[in-house]
């Protein structure tokens, strides 16, 4: 029972800051609901900022994309984001309408369009704070409708997700001369699966052969057919997996990446150190201090490899990542140990016990490491 209580009060704090918003829009002449569902550091964490995930069909996608975002950033492989819950419960076929002939937004839908790019995003950029990072998600008729985010020249969102789209007519070869005009970086998801509606999936498949043949660099792109799937269900198989697409570059180092990509290079383990987080910053607009396990995975490909002059670049972007800890110090202190200059790294490692405890590197073992290197400058 105590157990139970625990789970439950841990699960209020996940997803407890939810706030309920009417925006009174002009576009549409009416009061539109949205959710928004903050990360838990929100209140905590006042300098952050978050990238944004704004759902069509709120009512019905946010907890699962909620649920799998709230895993991924438990492990830290999933950045905490903002999400935005469009309530479109009794509305989706006419807010995401298009004309059958001309494969355009009706009037209506033109109009809510303008909603989200007018009203909407500006009052959640306004209110909250938020990363240049905006990601847009919807399921059949609203995953179609969020393609015509790409028409436009300079598209408003970074990243699509489009589960099972019901596109418009000509959809399939405007998306991919979209896609490979762009000149910023787009992530693009859609799904289907052997379940799925039938007049939905060869639009879908015709798509995914006109994005295959584009060779711009710029385009991220990923297609997932489900097997054994309906409709419905490749909504739950679909999520992690685009997630997972768009957010790939901000996963921390690991053991794969470490034994097939990192150890293996003759040289310049720092620099790729410092190109993830680079890369993490250029394509989804987030500056994170580099993680301390981060610096660890390098310094023990530096340490295999006996590339000891790297250690102190890796102590210079330690300090500018953690300069009251003592991470620099202790990689200093290791680089002089390792080439057998024992009294600088006991000076080191003496000034390293001095300063803040970082990760699994404490005190003692700076005052155990000072006595290691000092007993073998008094032996000399």
């Amino acid at each position: 029972m105590k157990q139970t209580l625990l789970l439950f009060f841990f699960s209020i704090s996940l997803f407890a800051q939810k706030n309920t918003e009417l925006i009174k829009s002009s576009k549409l002449g009416e009061t539109r609901e949205i959710v928004i569902s903050l990360p838990s550091s929100y209140e905590t964490n006042t300098t952050k900022k978050y990238p944004i995930l704004l759902l069509l069909d709120g009512d019905y996608l946010l907890e699962p994309f909620e649920g799998a975002l709230k895993y991924g950033e438990y492990w830290d492989d999933l950045p905490e984001t903002i999400i935005i819950g469009i309530n479109q419960k009794n509305s989706r076929m006419n807010d995401c309408g298009f004309d059958e002939t001309e494969g355009t937004p009706t009037k209506r839908s033109a109009a809510f369009y303008n909603f989200i790019g007018e009203e909407l995003m500006p009052f959640i950029e306004k209110k909250y704070r938020v990363a240049p990072f905006r990601i847009i998600a919807g399921h059949d008729t609203t995953a179609g409708f969020l393609n015509f985010f790409l028409y436009k020249e300079n598209p408003f969102f970074n990243a699509y997700i489009s589960l099972s789209p019901e596109l418009a007519p000509g959809m399939e070869n405007q998306i991919a001369t979209s896609l490979t005009n762009t000149k910023k970086t787009l992530f693009y998801y859609q799904s289907s699966a052997d379940g799925d509606i039938k007049q939905l999936r060869e639009p879908v498949e015709n798509l995914d052969s006109n994005i295959k043949l584009i060779t711009n660099s710029l385009v991220n792109y990923r297609y997932d057919k489900f097997n054994n799937a309906s409709h419905y269900s490749l909504v739950l198989y679909s999520i992690p997996n685009a997630l997972y697409q768009i957010f790939d570059s901000y996963k921390p180092i690991s053991s794969t990446e470490f034994s097939e990509k990192i150890v293996t290079l003759p040289s310049g383990y720092v620099d790729y150190l410092t190109k993830k987080y680079q890369i993490t910053t250029e394509k989804l607009g987030l500056n994170i201090p580099i993680r301390i396990n981060d610096f660890k995975a390098i310094e023990s490909a530096i340490l295999k490899n006996k590339a000891y002059d790297e250690l102190e670049k890796l102590a210079q972007i330690a300090n500018k990542n953690y300069p009251k800890s003592m991470l620099a110090d202790y990689e200093l202190g290791l680089m002089y140990e390792k080439t057998g200059d024992a009294k600088k790294a006991a000076a080191k490692y003496q000034r390293a016990s001095q300063l803040e405890e970082i990760g699994d590197l404490t005190k003692e073992m700076m005052y155990n490491k000072y006595d290691d290197m000092k007993s073998l400058t008094v032996k000399k």
